[in-house]
């Protein structure tokens, strides 16, 4: 047992989090389904939505015998919709090739989609006590800010560094405590502003802290302007009250969710319907433009309000378009769904 690691520990009895929904009834799978959830998510935000997973899927056959529209349908608004798929894609491989069980080999697990090192790591140590490092963004911040350790955890020098601390601080024994205890210190003590050194297990001996230059650790991302895009979601209601919806794309942004048909923003609206879907329109009005932001974008939407006229049976159901009344039973991109609850 390192002293690093005993410290953490002895920190984690007193002050971390031992009740969370997947600390309890621990399994492989429903360690899995929390670590996907928790990537770039908040504890606080998953929560909800691994319960109401673990309801309707609660182990990997139900899962892998469920369609991607449902499991979509029970993700949509955690966002980081490539978690959802590869969850999926993972549920059909194991059933198909792991007997319906989750790997135990470190190697197999890290075969599986969307399952990097940390998270491989942190799944067989959680469920298993296998004794892995993990890196998570938690786990970087109190790395780099106890070894003072220079440049963006994003660049693979300093990513190396950090397994290097991560791989010799790692306990042998006690390592499911010790995996959450780390990432415990980092999501409610060591955290990325105001952090509470004066409680902190590492503070006699945290480079920073001595140094009184923790707020500089971790660097900062390289600044970027994201460029902005616009597109008018296009709110077509026929006269029965349904919505036409689009499915998107199996890949890219919202890969396999329900959305508003989108409209370049210079394109003139009334032409466009009746182009695309042979509509004749009755009402057109733009509502308030609002801001979607992604990591690589700004997406400025202008929601439009279509009235259609009764030819609007023209349109058939089909696998990419759909009229809808019953909107909650749908997948939907989390724009869409403030653009229909303010609506309603």
């Amino acid at each position: 047992m390192t002293a690093f690691a005993e410290r953490v520990l002895d920190w984690y009895q007193l002050h971390g989090r031992h009740d969370l929904p997947w600390q309890k009834n621990t399994s492989l799978y429903r360690s899995w389904i929390s670590e996907i959830m928790l990537q770039q998510t908040q504890v606080t935000t998953v929560i909800p939505y691994f319960e109401r997973f673990m309801q309707r899927f609660p182990d990997i056959k139900t899962l892998s015998r469920a369609s991607l529209d449902d499991v979509l349908l029970h993700w949509a608004g955690l966002g980081y919709y490539t978690r959802a798929r590869n969850i999926y894609k993972s549920a059909l491989i194991i059933a198909h090739q792991h007997q319906g069980q989750f790997p135990t080999e470190y190697e197999d697990a890290l075969a599986l989609p969307g399952i990097g090192p940390s998270t491989a790591g942190a799944i067989l140590a959680q469920a298993l006590g296998q004794r892995h490092a993990i890196l998570d963004g938690n786990v970087k911040r109190v790395l780099a800010r106890y070894r003072t350790i220079d440049g963006w955890p994003g660049q693979k020098k300093v990513e190396q560094q950090l397994w290097q601390l991560a791989e010799k601080y790692t306990p042998q024994q006690d390592v499911a405590d010790y995996t959450q205890a780390i990432m415990d210190l980092g999501a409610t003590l060591c955290t990325r502003s105001s952090p509470g050194c004066e409680g902190c297990p590492l503070a006699d001996d945290c480079m920073a802290l001595a140094g009184e230059c923790v707020s500089q650790y971790p660097a900062k991302k390289p600044k970027k302007s994201l460029p902005v895009k616009h597109k008018r979601f296009l709110i077509i209601r026929n006269p029965k009250g349904a919505y036409l919806m689009e499915k998107r794309p199996p890949s890219g942004i919202w890969g396999g969710l329900w959305s508003l048909p989108e409209l370049a923003i210079e394109q003139p609206v009334e032409n466009a319907v009746q182009d695309n879907w042979q509509l004749d329109v009755e009402e057109v009005k733009d509502l308030p433009v609002f801001r979607h932001s992604f990591s690589h974008f700004h997406l400025d939407i202008t929601p439009c309000e279509i009235v259609a006229k009764n030819n609007a049976e023209r349109v058939a159901d089909d696998g990419n378009y759909q009229w809808c009344t019953e909107i909650n039973q749908l997948a939907l991109a989390a724009p869409v769904s403030v653009i229909l609850n303010k609506l309603k």
